[in-house]
């Protein structure tokens, strides 16, 4: 199924609207470069019981339609949590960038990770950039996220991009191809939380590049559904 969604894209100093067809999303998961970093968030995960990945880097399919760039999603119950992602997107030949949050159920996550990406929906900035001006500094570019936690705004993940697999090699492992394929959205992997994995209010983050000296943010409130058994 499709989900239609509007974005505003950047590139070349002028900003364009742009309608994108998003027919499969992808999560893509354990994409760091340095297998230490990596076998931390493995770890990280271990410790509220999550059983570590069959490969490294992963990728699990959810339902295009849990894109949304809404500025708040409802979840079941007081379990889920987001994590900041970049998020490359195929177009028309074009691979474009943009940032969100796989938010995702971590009691589901316990006993079947594919499902617990189903569970929530995922957030993305309505913002993108084109690959192309970006590539030649991929590294330089971080990723940050806060999350509000009983009222109080904390720094909850800091990353640059060279800790992360390379686009090529990420498309690659994914696709068997060069390029990402038109539809396509798939959220990218992510940094370790600063004091652990764990709810929040409000989720906000950003993904900046400090050569052409932008960025992109968004954020989304956590509203609570109530389990009723």
């Amino acid at each position: 199924m499709k989900n239609e969604i509007e974005f505003t894209l950047v590139a070349k100093n002028a900003a364009t609207p742009l309608k994108l067809s998003i027919t499969q999303a992808v999560i893509a998961g354990w994409t760091g470069r340095d297998p230490v970093a990596r076998d931390k968030h493995i770890a990280e995960l271990a410790a509220i019981g999550i059983a570590p990945p069959a490969s490294t880097p992963i990728y699990y399919r959810c339902a295009a339609r849990r894109l949304t760039t809404a500025g708040s999603i409802e979840c079941t119950g007081t379990e889920s949590s987001g994590e900041v992602e970049f998020v490359l997107f195929g177009f028309e030949g074009r691979t474009l960038v943009g940032v969100g949050s796989d938010h995702t159920d971590r009691k589901v996550e316990t006993y079947n990770i594919t499902v617990s990406k189903q569970m929530c929906d995922k957030p993305v900035a309505p913002t993108l950039w084109d690959l192309a001006e970006i590539g030649d500094h991929w590294d330089q570019i971080m990723l940050r996220s806060w999350a509000t936690i009983d009222g109080e705004r904390v720094l909850y993940q800091e990353g640059a991009l060279s800790g992360m697999l390379p686009v090529p090699d990420l498309v690659e492992r994914g696709f068997g191809s060069a390029r990402l394929p038109d539809g396509c959205a798939m959220f990218c992997g992510t940094f370790a939380a600063k004091g652990g994995i764990r709810p929040a209010s409000r989720f906000d983050y950003v993904i900046e590049d400090p050569v052409l000296k932008r960025s992109i943010s968004h954020g989304y409130d956590i509203i609570t559904l109530p389990v009723l058994g």
